[in-house]
């Protein structure tokens, strides 16, 4: 199985597998394909930009989101709670937890409370993608299994920063790690700190810019 991830830019990703286009949190970037399947992990806008879900949209495509982001999609919208997973033609889609341990709009308020967004593996038969949302480094992401491909937020502020998302590479092992959501922060400090820990490889895109899981 065959995996093609392209970073739009920001979180957002397209994922090909078993020729379906699986786009996530569709913001930043062109969008020149349509989509299959859309995966978004929680409401804010950045992640939930209904324009380009618009725009990425067709009469087939299946759309999964929290439920405080169902009105503003509109339409067809299916939900996955963390743990609950569904089938979509050959894949196999999963929800996780996402949310902040360290982050806080003020104190006990954080920017992402448990429960209100998610992340995502998709599956495509032996073949993992983890899209960790916007997070901080949280025990669930120690229960994971085999992770092919992780992508981590590591920009700070509302995630983790290099040395968090550096220490949750660490923790969950996956083959191949590619930081995201990473604002103005130097993705050198996040690769310079996992390879130091590990033989992991760390793989820094570009907006655009496309990796191939073989």
């Amino acid at each position: 199985m065959t995996f093609m991830i392209k970073w739009m830019g920001h979180a957002g990703f397209l994922i090909k597998a078993n020729e379906r286009n699986v786009y996530i949190d569709p913001h930043e970037g062109e969008y020149a394909e349509k989509a299959d399947l859309i995966l978004i992990t929680h409401s804010h806008f950045d992640h939930c930009d209904t324009g380009k879900i618009d725009e990425l949209r067709k009469a087939d495509t299946t759309i999964i989101a929290p439920e405080d982001c169902v009105s503003k999609i509109g339409g067809s919208v299916r939900t996955l709670k963390p743990g609950q997973e569904m089938a979509f033609d050959n894949l196999k889609i999963k929800a996780v937890d996402a949310y902040n341990v360290k982050r806080f709009r003020s104190p006990g308020n954080p920017f992402h409370s448990k429960g209100f967004g998610v992340g995502y593996l998709v599956i495509a038969g032996d073949r993992t993608v983890y899209h960790a949302g916007d997070t901080d480094f949280i025990p669930e992401m120690k229960q994971l299994g085999h992770v092919d491909v992780a992508l981590l937020p590591s920009g700070s502020t509302y995630t983790m920063d290099n040395a968090d998302a550096a220490e949750a590479a660490l923790a969950i092992k996956p083959d191949v790690v590619i930081p995201m959501h990473r604002w103005d922060a130097n993705p050198e400090e996040f690769k310079e700190k996992v390879v130091a820990g590990s033989e992991m490889k760390v793989v820094l895109l570009r907006p655009g810019e496309e990796f191939r899981v073989a």
